[in-house]
């Protein structure tokens, strides 16, 4: 349908390894390329780490070995932690910090590192604030 087009089709799966085994059985049977000269689509597998021992498990040899590119975010370091946050609100439209370097620090600590706990603590940081009507350092 695309291949005409030269369009090449990208499937984003967020979360796989919250995925059943037999979810991941089922996505080797539908991306058995191997018997295809040309990939109909791209296919993406988003996940925490247990993604990679989920995959290396016997039964899921067939997928694993399917997979071309591997990627592992390792955690942020607390400078860039600071610098992630900081560019986060200027996003938003903030003119000043908003976090003060202990906050800073304790997100980094309490994160390890890993983004989406940053952005977690982060918006509960702000949320709290809000409601208690806090005002900037």
């Amino acid at each position: 349908m695309f291949y005409g087009k030269k369009i090449t089709p990208l499937i984003i799966l967020d979360e796989p390894q919250l995925a059943t085994p037999d979810f991941l059985n089922e996505l080797h049977l539908i991306f058995d390329f191997s018997k295809d000269a040309n990939n109909p689509f791209i296919l993406v597998l988003c996940g925490m780490p247990s993604l990679l021992n989920k995959l290396s498990l016997a039964h899921q040899q067939p997928l694993n070995q399917r997979l071309i590119m591997r990627y592992k975010m390792q955690p942020l370091t607390k400078n860039v932690v600071a610098a992630y946050v900081d560019h986060h609100m200027k996003l938003t439209g903030a003119n000043y910090p908003i976090f003060t370097d202990n906050a800073i620090e304790a997100m980094a600590t309490v994160s390890r590192g890993w983004p989406r706990l940053v952005n977690s603590l982060a918006y509960t940081s702000l949320v709290y604030g809000y409601q208690k009507s806090l005002t900037p350092p």
